[in-house]
């Protein structure tokens, strides 16, 4: 359990107030000590990139918890990029900061490259020449997660496009610090070596960049392709009637937030689900590949997800099912008991009015929208499969894709008032 020092962080004091919000209709039945410790132990497995280990003793564990419920579990092995590395920096005379490579990520090797630092606006607008330049790119502020956002790839594609060699681009977002981008899994997106820095340590290489000064990157490391499972659980009882629940695992740094309250809701209704549904065959689905643009979710819907037709609900269980939310404070943000509004719940058209009834009163949920007019992540391609109804969660918290994402951003109160409230909602989908 978390000490009494921690809990002012984790928010374990407001637990009862909280998860009272659920729902009026009926009593919270989450475990509050089990969704905690949940929520650590996937915390515990560290960084959690497609294929590497914290990832793979990640999903082992989650297998292990299916199989002692219940489940048969099935393995889906496929190929995920990889990037090991040595040194990643960008220099000028007088300052040099780290960077992050972004993947698919082409090497610069030891040597790096050279040019002068030219600033590119969020626009894609600059000045002067890009010919053999390094391109600054100023992403515009927001909550950044996918490098296929036209605001972040447009720019960058179009500093290619106009002769520069490289492109460092400056993720600006509610932390100041570097934001990690999804990206396309099957091929670098971009002709040429691209790196994300941190607002924080801009500073400098902004000035630099009025000045067309000499800049050096350096992306240098290991890379290529490597392992990475997705598995399913399944409890067949040969009724044709399939419940879907999924959720992903893999991020690129330790996701306490983003992918830990999803994972322990999930946990929570494979228990359930195995004792209380014996009129439902059961399909409880854990892909990786997540940050490659859902390169796993892709895969697992060729060979390991139940057969759409026989499929009575699909629930995905995404980003931000329930993070901490934060006052912004001058120099640092202080952690607030609440959760983070910022979470989507898209829902077939028909399931509008119950989702409404059930998560009345859970900041962000009580909106909830028609798939028909958004949906994102891995709703996606589930959507696209041919499921039907299916509902998903979506979202960006304060510290989505940033390397500070750790247990100080995870919510247990509002965890468990977000297990429940789904509980309801799948219980009620499938009776009717």
């Amino acid at each position: 359990m978390i000490d009494a020092s921690r809990r002012a962080v984790l928010g374990a004091g407001a637990l009862l107030s909280m998860a009272g919000t659920a729902s009026a209709a009926a009593p919270v039945s989450a475990r509050p000590e089990t969704i905690e410790a949940d929520l650590l132990r996937y915390v515990k497995f560290g960084i959690k990139r497609a294929g590497g280990p914290g990832d793979t003793a990640c999903g082992e564990w989650l297998a292990g918890e299916l199989e002692a419920a219940g489940y048969k579990v099935e393995r889906q092995t496929f190929s995920a990029p990889f990037f090991e590395e040595r040194k990643a920096e960008l220099s000028i005379a007088g300052a040099t900061a780290s960077v992050y490579p972004q993947p698919i990520v082409i090497a610069t090797g030891p040597d790096g490259v050279a040019g002068p630092l030219v600033r590119v606006d969020f626009a894609g607008r600059f000045a002067g020449s890009l010919e053999g330049a390094i391109a600054l790119v100023d992403l515009a502020h927001g909550r950044w997660s996918s490098m296929l956002t036209p605001a972040a790839k447009g720019p960058i594609a179009g500093a290619f496009a106009a002769g520069a060699k490289a492109v460092v681009a400056i993720t600006n977002g509610p932390t100041g610090k570097v934001i990690a981008l999804n990206a396309d899994g099957r091929a670098p997106m971009f002709k040429g070596p691209v790196a994300l820095l941190a607002p924080d340590q801009a500073d400098p290489f902004l000035a630099a960049a009025f000045q067309r000064a000499e800049a050096k990157l350096v992306l240098d490391g290991e890379g290529g392709q490597r392992p990475a499972f997705n598995f399913v659980g399944r409890i067949d009882r040969g009724k044709g009637r399939w419940l879907a629940i999924s959720t992903p695992r893999s991020g690129w740094f330790t996701c306490a937030a983003e992918r830990g309250p999803g994972v322990a809701v999930w946990l929570h209704l494979a228990r359930w689900a195995a004792k209380a549904l014996p009129d439902h065959d059961l399909a409880l689905v854990c892909n990786t590949g997540h940050e490659y643009e859902y390169l796993g979710a892709a895969e697992a819907m060729k060979e390991i997800a139940p057969p759409p037709a026989q499929t009575k609900f699909w629930l995905h269980l995404g980003a931000n099912v329930a993070a901490r939310d934060w006052h912004d404070t001058p120099g640092k943000p202080s952690p607030l008991p609440s959760v983070d509004p910022q979470r989507f719940l898209s829902v077939s058209p028909e399931l509008l009015p119950l989702a409404r009834e059930l998560f009345a009163g859970l900041a962000g949920y009580e909106a909830p929208v028609s798939s028909k007019v958004l949906a994102a992540g891995e709703l996606v391609e589930v959507i696209k499969s041919g499921y039907a109804p299916a509902a998903g969660v979506f979202g960006i918290h304060r510290y989505h894709h940033v390397a500070e994402d750790d247990e100080r951003c995870l919510n247990p109160a509002a965890t468990v008032a977000a297990a429940d409230a789904f509980r309801q909602f799948v219980q009620r989908v499938i009776a009717s």
